[in-house]
């Protein structure tokens, strides 16, 4: 299995970025993106999420889309999983059918409850192909992650993951600050693993079967 973790999705096509990638995303590869970690506040029907996802008047569709048609893959070949419009079995098969599972940023915790409420997470567990995902969709593939306080999660706490990965914390859009710096050694004190952080929109981390392999800038505690 392939884990790319990044700090956003346009950076998948960044020069520094797609140098790397390009020896693992090829052309006749399909796409999933799994687009389940919106805010309830802002997406509250099928509407407001077309409005962000759809392809006709979304506004980040094109954004994620032509991220992937830059590696060769055609449109067709890249679904979006919609909360408010897949059943669980069109969303199964979208996952069983894909090269690639894209997680996508925003709420990890309430993209975790879709996954599960869409019972998914056994299926996305089997998946061994890639599984790509910018700041929540990085952390996510992690078993557990932290969330440094922020003006989503106003406090500190440990968050259950996809569990694709056990051996590593990850603090994204890393700018050593103070609060960032005080979650991380936190982790490091009560959890004896090592953190990596991605610095704002400018670090990944690429997992090879276990092999972790640090692009661009990435700091190690």
């Amino acid at each position: 299995m392939i884990n790319i973790l990044l700090e956003s999705v346009f950076d998948i096509d960044a020069p520094w970025m797609s140098s790397e990638l390009k020896n693992y995303i090829k052309p006749y590869h399909s796409v999933a993106v799994v687009a389940f970690s919106f805010r309830d506040n802002r997406v509250k029907c099928l509407l407001d999420w077309d409005s962000f996802y759809g392809k006709e008047q979304g506004s980040f569709y094109h954004g994620i889309v032509d991220r992937f048609t830059h590696y060769g893959i055609q449109e067709k070949n890249i679904s979006f999983i919609n909360y408010f419009a897949d059943t669980k079995e069109s969303a199964t098969q979208k996952v069983k059918t894909a090269d690639i599972i894209y997680f996508l940023g925003g709420l990890p915790d309430k993209m975790l409850d879709r996954i599960m409420e869409f019972d998914l997470y056994d299926i996305l567990m089997q998946h061994d192909g890639i599984i790509m995902g910018d700041s929540a969709g990085a952390v996510i593939q992690l078993a557990e992650y932290h969330l440094a306080p922020d003006a989503d999660y106003p406090t500190f706490n440990y968050y259950k993951g996809l569990s694709y990965l056990d051996d590593f914390y990850l603090q994204v859009h890393y700018e050593n600050t103070p609060v960032q710096n005080e979650a991380i050694q936190r982790v490091l004190a009560e959890r004896g693993k090592r953190v990596y952080a991605t610095a704002f929109k400018k670090g990944a981390i690429l997992v090879d079967n276990g092999d972790i392999k640090l692009i661009g800038d990435v700091y190690s505690f």
